[in-house]
């Protein structure tokens, strides 16, 4: 079983920034993929970002290319999302996941997830 615990929403101008943190526990991660997923409201669950946890490698959607950042600290068993030049059309609720299998980009890959933290972008 595995624990995540987002924190680090929260209300920001648009051009502003903002770091999520994501606490996983409860399993040994070296085979896990860290994601972050976004939900806006009305609209399906879209990727984010992920890392690869014992090889490093991370991948982003289209639509956070160049202004959101993933990274890992295997120490804390933490993931991060670090967001830049926040738009507001980035408002949702951002959603840490986990897996062992599947395909990246897919939120069906994902069995573990994390309650949610909202991220508010005003004009």
């Amino acid at each position: 079983q595995v624990q995540l615990v987002e924190s680090g929403g929260g209300l920001v101008q648009a051009g502003g920034s903002l770091r999520l943190s994501c606490a996983a526990s409860g399993r040994n991660f070296n085979q896990h993929v860290m994601a972050w997923f976004r939900q806006a409201s009305g609209k399906e669950r879209e990727f984010v970002a992920a890392a690869t946890w014992s090889v490093y490698s991370t991948y982003y959607g289209d639509s956070v290319k160049g202004r959101f950042t993933i990274s890992r600290d295997k120490a804390k068993n933490t993931v991060y999302l670090q967001m830049d030049s926040l738009k507001p059309e980035d408002t949702a609720i951002y959603y840490c996941a986990a897996t062992e299998v599947g395909l990246i980009h897919s939120a069906k890959s994902y069995n573990y997830w994390g309650q949610g933290t909202q991220v508010t972008v005003s004009s």
